[in-house]
């Protein structure tokens, strides 16, 4: 069986060498007439995959996303660290598709956040579905029409947001192991001090990508991850967090963000919490949220009231209040960190 593109370069000989003294005409006419383009069906997905100084993984991304089962995805690439030979690896991509199918600009340089952030309210990009990307893993062939799939039974007037478990390799692509498996709801009182989804999992709908737009790219948030989280749950979206991995999370030296399956990192975030830095997070995720107060629904808005206030209450309430919001985390060492948390004001 021919594919179009045979079907055509064919057809162009045949006609060639059935018109005679045209032949000169018909292969001026190859050189300037594309081949048929296959269109693209279902939901259209804007892929947006922030890069800095990627050369050494960003091949296997990209195959990765060549290789997707959901096919109308146009992918949004900002460059925030100017390599030459990242940007070369995405040109050399760009040129197996249509003209528009992948798009390469410039990023903010002002940090992986600011550059995801950047991309997801660039008003210049549109599409049924978005779905962020780093630049070192490997999808699963399945991982937008799983998403998809999920986000299709969404309302059309409700945020949606997709996020999964991950398969964890090491720079080789060798199995180290799973991510945490979360099990509890996905709500805003989990999201207020937990993020459980990691951004290059994530895909969601026009709505989320509303509330982040309208909440605009200057917000002072900790991740566009956890942002995204705390928009959809916050706003009474829907919130799929799935059991089954969509992807190899690479982990490397380069890592901005690595995974949390040791006791080494576990024990370096409780570090980190009694050195405060958990409190600074919530600060600054707490100022986003009243830059986009009016998005939340009235109880997730009461819910953050209480939660400020809880922060700057003496010990007996910190704890009265703990017990009343019901705010969790996702594991029994998680819950105890938060206890501990409130009892030393570091929450």
């Amino acid at each position: 069986m021919l594919s179009s593109e045979e079907k055509f370069k064919r057809d162009v000989s045949d006609a060639a060498i059935d018109t005679g003294g045209e032949v000169d005409r018909i292969k001026r006419l190859r050189l300037i007439v594309s081949p048929p383009a296959i269109q693209p069906v279902g939901p259209s997905v804007a892929i947006l995959l922030c890069i800095f100084h990627g050369k050494h993984y960003l091949q296997d991304q990209l195959e990765s996303i060549g290789k997707q089962t959901h096919t109308n995805w146009k992918l949004y690439v900002s460059d925030d660290g100017g390599c030459e030979d990242s940007r070369q690896i995405i040109q050399k991509f760009a040129e197996r598709y249509e003209h528009g199918r992948v798009t390469l600009i410039d990023g903010p340089k002002k940090g992986f956040v600011d550059n995801f952030l950047s991309l997801t309210c660039d008003p210049k990009i549109d599409a049924d579905y978005f779905a962020y990307s780093d630049q070192d893993d490997i999808w699963h062939a399945d991982k937008l029409e799983k998403s998809i799939k999920f986000l299709s039974n969404v309302d059309e007037e409700l945020p949606g947001l997709y996020c999964s478990r991950t398969v964890i390799v090491d720079k080789d692509n060798n199995d180290l192991g799973l991510s945490p498996l979360f099990s509890k709801t996905p709500a805003f009182a989990n999201a207020l001090v937990q993020n459980i989804g990691g951004g290059n999992t994530m895909v969601f709908n026009k709505q989320a990508r509303h509330l982040a737009v309208q909440a605009g790219s200057e917000v002072p948030v900790i991740t566009h991850d956890w942002w995204m989280y705390l928009l959809v749950s916050g706003s009474n979206g829907f919130v799929k967090y799935d059991s089954e991995p969509s992807l190899r999370y690479r982990q490397h030296g380069g890592n901005l963000v690595g995974c949390n399956i040791t006791w080494f990192a576990r024990f370096t975030r409780i570090y980190m919490l009694l050195m405060g830095r958990f409190k600074e997070y919530n600060e600054r995720n707490i100022r986003s949220l009243w830059m986009a107060y009016h998005y939340l629904s009235p109880e997730n808005q009461r819910l953050l009231d209480q939660f400020c206030e809880l922060r700057n209450s003496n010990i007996l309430k910190r704890i009265s209040l703990f017990r009343k919001l019901k705010i969790y985390r996702q594991t029994v060492f998680g819950n105890i960190g938060l206890w501990v948390a409130v009892i030393l004001n570091k929450l």
